[in-house]
């Protein structure tokens, strides 16, 4: 899933100064905020804007919200939270060990269908996103006249997904695949290397910003959680099953930027080509301040080309803003409301903490939703009679 995140607002020439002028500073130049956004932003309404992107594949999104979650508390439960099923979408959630074995895919159920589809899959024409590797051993290593195809169809997924997550924590991006479903093959290291430079705020605020020990040393950033999370999504026609590099870090500064999270997907089954999620937790000082989330993803799908790429574009583009702007503002509502406890009956300290704890999981069922929100309009786009729309005629 893309189980998430996004955008790095933040040290030094960003929002690592201390006052909320600044933060709206960036926001203003960076990503086109204007001062109705902040009256909004300050009246409990989330702030969503569509980004600028140069490959018709993809689309990009962008939301802030006001929170009222200190950073200890926020980080904590979302690193408890990173394989809790938190989102009816959420179909099967996992993580992978440090050295991943059969039983982290113990509970991931592979789907009739993509089992069936399996049988005729060949490179440059199959409904999985696999390597030609892959492909090839499904050709060689899968007796699809027994009786016990599925089963062993099923175990070769999963050992070559596991064999993927060890080649990939031993060599990093070098182990990264290529997906041979379609005529043109679509490199993984080459897709993340083009969306990272995309992210607006990396780019223009921090864009010496690297993932290994040097950069986020030089940043006075602390790794905190390193995690490969594998899921299975509800989406549209069919589920997808993505894995997800997960890294989250922490500054430890009372103001400015202080929890930093970056979801790479380098796996999914369907739809997705790449995947980049980045969320920053800002906070910021004085009466007027607060603590801010903002959240930025970047996703290229193989569903916005052909014929019709301009009409499914302006439609997955509507409907992920609008989607967006409704999951932030019902999420600030539920994190705002005061939750009913009956047993809520001991001191005032411990009361108070509950709300937080509660306020907390409520933030991380918000995030498990943002992850899936910037691309599910696609899906259901796929299931649009494109020809009866061009006609005038309304959708299926």
């Amino acid at each position: 899933m893309v189980l998430c995140a996004a955008v790095w607002l933040g040290t030094n020439i960003g929002l690592a100064q201390d006052s909320l002028a600044d933060f709206k500073n960036i926001l203003r130049d960076k990503a086109s905020f204007e001062e109705t956004d902040f009256r909004e932003l300050e009246q409990g309404e989330a702030v969503v804007r569509l980004l600028p992107t140069m490959d018709r594949r993809e689309v990009a999104v962008c939301g802030l919200v006001k929170l009222n979650v200190p950073a200890e508390q926020f980080i904590h439960s979302f690193r408890e939270s990173m394989t809790r099923k938190s989102s009816p979408a959420i179909l099967e959630i996992g993580r992978f060990s440090d050295g991943p074995t059969a039983a982290d895919l113990e509970t991931l159920t592979i789907d009739e269908r993509d089992l069936e589809d399996l049988k005729n899959c060949v490179a440059g024409d199959c409904k999985l996103k696999l390597s030609a590797k892959m492909i090839e051993r499904f050709h060689n290593e899968v007796a699809w006249e027994a009786p016990s195809y599925r089963m062993q169809a099923t175990q070769l997924l999963k050992q070559m997904l596991l064999d993927y997550v060890s080649d990939y924590l031993a060599r990093g991006e070098a182990a990264l695949i290529k997906y041979s479903d379609k005529a043109k093959e679509v490199s993984l290291a080459e897709e993340q290397r083009a969306l990272m430079p995309e992210s607006t705020y990396l780019n223009n605020v921090l864009p010496e910003f690297r993932q290994d020990l040097v950069g986020v040393r030089k940043l006075g950033l602390t790794l905190v959680d390193n995690a490969i999370v594998w899921s299975k999504v509800k989406f549209g026609l069919k589920p997808v099953i993505a894995i997800n590099h997960i890294m989250v870090y922490r500054r430890d500064k009372e103001t400015g930027s202080q929890v930093l999270i970056t979801s790479k997907q380098i796996y999914a089954s369907h739809y997705f080509d790449s995947s980049l999620a980045l969320t920053a937790f800002v906070s910021t000082p004085g009466p007027s301040g607060g603590s801010y989330l903002f959240y930025e993803n970047r996703s290229r799908a193989d569903g916005l080309g052909g014929l019709f790429g301009k009409m499914k574009r302006d439609i997955v583009e509507d409907r992920a803003v609008a989607s967006l702007r409704n999951i932030l503002e019902s999420s600030t509502a539920s994190l705002n409301a005061q939750p009913v406890s009956p047993r809520e009956t001991t001191s005032t300290a411990n009361t108070e903490r509950g709300r937080r704890e509660w306020k907390v999981r409520r933030v991380h069922v918000f995030l498990c939703l943002l992850l899936i929100t910037a691309l599910v309009a696609l899906f259901a786009v796929r299931g649009y009679n494109w020809r009866n729309s061009f006609s005038g005629g309304s959708p299926q």
